[in-house]
């Protein structure tokens, strides 16, 4: 936790009382989201009347919209535009959804003289792996990464990494589409 120490000035303020309008300080803290989401892909598919065309621009736009939406609140101040340094996707063939919450049950705390996303991203791939071993990846039809850092410590997961944002979207679309294709 760091303090950020402020100081406004009174325009208005008398010549003869100079000085600071206001003095105080702001508590502040870096952080490090996990956010889910889940679309029922069928479900979304029946609401847009079966357009496939219009159901794949959904989720393209859910896609990127998800990447580009971060947390507002002290932008002016701390300018947190930090867009997320591990995206995961994966569409399954059934309808049980996976939180990886539970990866971060357990605080993740920085290596020595490291940071929190390499550990928190490990901590994901643990609890994927461990998803994946005890319930099986039969019903997974594809997953993919996006990471910022191609070094970030990615075991199970290494091998879904996709190279850019459009590829990653693009993935994700191919695979929805193959799906369609395939009933």
């Amino acid at each position: 936790m760091e303090m950020d120490f402020f100081t406004a000035v009174d325009d208005l303020q008398d010549a003869e009382e100079p000085g600071a309008g206001m003095l105080g300080f702001t508590p502040y803290d870096s952080a490090c989201f996990y956010r889910y989401a889940r679309i029922d892909w069928r479900q979304l598919l029946q609401n847009l009347g079966g357009d496939l065309d219009l159901s794949l621009r959904t989720v393209e736009g859910f896609l990127r919209a998800a990447i580009m939406a971060v947390p507002t609140g002290k932008q002016n101040s701390f300018a947190a535009h930090n867009p997320p340094s591990l995206a995961l996707v994966v569409v399954r063939d059934d309808g049980m959804g996976w939180s990886l919450a539970d990866a971060f049950e357990q605080p993740v705390f920085p290596q020595r003289g490291g940071g929190l996303v390499a550990p928190s991203v490990a901590a994901l791939d643990a609890y994927w792996e461990c998803l994946c071993r005890i319930y099986g990846t039969r019903t997974l039809k594809h997953v993919a990464t996006l990471a910022v850092d191609s070094d970030l410590p990615l075991n199970v997961l290494a091998g879904t990494q996709a190279a850019t944002l459009e590829s990653w979207v693009s993935e994700v679309i191919k695979a929805l589409s193959g799906e369609e294709a395939q009933r």
